[in-house]
């Protein structure tokens, strides 16, 4: 059983490795509307702050990466995030995966699909001082998102003001 598991970790990396440098490889050089962000070069080499699977209307698998300042930040418990901070959240359907399946003899076994999107919080409190400091981004196939989506970005945000307007905590 424990070589199983191993076997399906592995599978469950493999695929989501695969998706995020599909993602990558599509990305341009263009930064989004209002925010200016850009997809920041090397992110995928980032440590893993969480991961998660959003239910609902996106219900979708994601991984959550921070550069440097934003994992030192989160090890020291320190509120607010200093600029300089950068977390990425990247995004994919999620698909059976019959291979596993076949392994656990049943349907329980789900791994990244095709890549939904990129979201990016950058933390830059003069620059960005009107929305708590914080510049967003949405990039759709290595594109940025329309400026519609980005409106969107910080009321939404703004409902975890607590946390300085990061939804995800920092899984140990």
């Amino acid at each position: 059983m424990k070589r199983i598991s191993i076997l399906v970790f592995a599978a469950m990396a493999g695929c989501a490795i695969a998706a995020m440098l599909f993602a990558a490889r599509r990305a341009n050089n263009e930064a989004s509307p209002i925010f200016g962000v850009k997809i920041p070069p090397g992110y995928r080499d980032w440590r893993v702050i969480s991961v998660a699977h959003e239910a609902g209307n996106n219900n979708d698998l994601r991984a959550i990466l921070g550069n440097d300042v934003a994992i030192k930040a989160y090890r020291d418990g320190k509120l607010p995030f200093p600029d300089g901070t950068i977390i990425v959240r990247l995004a994919w359907s999620y698909v059976p995966s019959e291979e596993n399946n076949k392994v656990f003899g049943r349907a329980q076994s789900f791994v990244a699909g095709p890549p939904l999107n990129i979201q990016l919080g950058v933390k830059d409190s003069k620059k960005c001082a009107s929305t708590g400091g914080w510049g967003f981004a949405q990039f759709e196939n290595g594109n940025p998102a329309d400026e519609a989506v980005h409106k969107t970005c910080f009321p939404c945000h703004a409902l975890a003001k607590a946390r300085d307007l990061v939804f995800t905590r920092y899984a140990r």
